[in-house]
């Protein structure tokens, strides 16, 4: 079988296409992938991993409504052409495209017409996005142009992948039947983030020396609440006064404020910036921390996500604080997480000084988290995928 995928982000560092398209290519299935080129110097055609890649002259960057307007319909155009060129000289079985955009589904008009089964990969809800990060009223006129359009794409697609029970529910309530939609979790891979059991955390409480590692990864954005784990770390500085938070992730504009705001707090020197990481690196620090936080703020998007990360510290061993929101408790019972009052917090450094103070508390809610998370390594979800891929073509 030969297959196409489109992808407006960057590739191979996009965990969710590189999985999908990795595990196909295993199964004997060719694969064409077009993305973004992140920089000027990045190859515009390789292979990787067996994944045939052609990056097209565009950058992403995070900007405002018309900003994104603009760089979506330029990469839709874009992919267009070269999709509608490789179609006719190569006939695809399938083409798998990741949202956002949603309409990007129709760039691939042409291998549809001619016998291609299309697949669009549905990672967030655009309209609940774009009202968080524009903080759109629910009925504003884009908003309600984001569903419509959500609507149409979903209607063009033979099948519609999505990462979790919460964003199927918001998909069938609006834009198709249960039955058109597969949930394929966003589960790291278990190649890389190798399962290791639990074991409770071996200090003493009253050693002052060593430090107490919180670890932060991911997107440095506000809605990802750097700053409520800083405002953790204040509130944390006379009873564990060794407290450091690590961070790694690409600087922003949002982490260089809350940066100022820590320095004139005198944090500074508690907090580790480390930068990006792969994988790997990601690995090797979740093995160095003492618990992983996920310090969400209360926003639609985060009421209903399940993020990767839960996966990716109890895949580890580590204790993860997560916030009570629908998109985790979907998954997780009251007493398989460590769990703060989304957006708060306050409630986020209790949490901390009670992984501290309770190490073989948390070890045991460690070990019944993992049972979830073996329940959704990539391994299963990965058959998952490839049989509904199988059954589509």
């Amino acid at each position: 079988k030969r297959g196409a995928v489109l992808l407006f982000s960057h590739y191979p560092a996009d965990p969710r296409p590189r999985r999908a398209a990795e595990a196909l290519t295993k199964e004997g299935v060719t694969i064409d992938l077009i993305c973004l080129q992140e920089n000027p110097g990045e190859l515009q055609r390789e292979t990787v991993n067996g994944v045939n890649v052609l990056r097209v002259p565009l950058k992403r960057q995070r900007r405002g409504k018309f900003s994104y307007a603009w760089q979506y319909s330029a990469f839709i155009v874009l992919a267009f052409g070269y999709l509608t060129i490789r179609a006719l000289l190569r006939r695809y079985d399938f083409v798998h495209v990741h949202n956002m955009p949603d309409i990007l589904v129709f760039s691939s008009v042409v291998p549809k017409a001619l016998g291609a089964a299309i697949l669009l990969d549905l990672h967030d809800p655009m309209p609940e996005l774009m009202q968080t990060i524009f903080n759109l009223p629910e009925h504003s006129m884009g908003v309600r142009l984001l569903k419509r359009l959500e609507k149409r794409s979903v209607a063009f697609a033979d099948l519609v992948l999505t990462v979790n029970k919460g964003c199927k529910r918001i998909y069938s309530s609006r834009s198709c039947a249960p039955d058109k939609i597969y949930v394929t979790m966003n589960a790291p891979d278990d190649g890389i983030f190798q399962f290791r059991p639990s074991r409770a955390l071996d200090r003493h409480r009253t050693d002052h020396a060593k430090p107490f590692l919180i670890l932060y990864h991911g997107s440095l954005v506000q809605r990802n609440g750097f700053d409520l784990a800083v405002d953790a770390l204040s509130a944390l500085r006379t009873s564990i006064p060794q407290a450091k938070i690590v961070v790694c992730g690409a600087r922003t504009s949002f982490f260089d404020t809350v940066m100022e705001s820590a320095r004139a707090r005198g944090l500074d020197n508690s907090i580790e910036y480390c930068g990006p990481r792969n994988v790997h690196q990601i690995v090797e620090a979740i093995d160095a921390c003492d618990v992983g936080i996920i310090p969400n703020h209360r926003n639609l998007f985060t009421e209903i996500n399940t993020p990767t990360r839960i996966f990716e510290y109890l895949a580890r061993g580590k204790p993860v604080i997560a916030p009570r929101a629908g998109g985790i408790e979907d998954y997780f019972g009251p007493a398989d997480l460590i769990y703060f009052e989304l957006g708060d917090g306050a409630d986020l450094s209790r949490q901390i000084e009670y992984v501290f103070r309770h190490p073989q508390e948390t070890n045991r809610i460690v070990e019944r988290g993992q049972r979830v998370y073996l329940n959704h390594t990539w391994s299963k979800e990965k058959a998952g995928l490839l049989e509904a891929v199988a059954a589509l073509v």
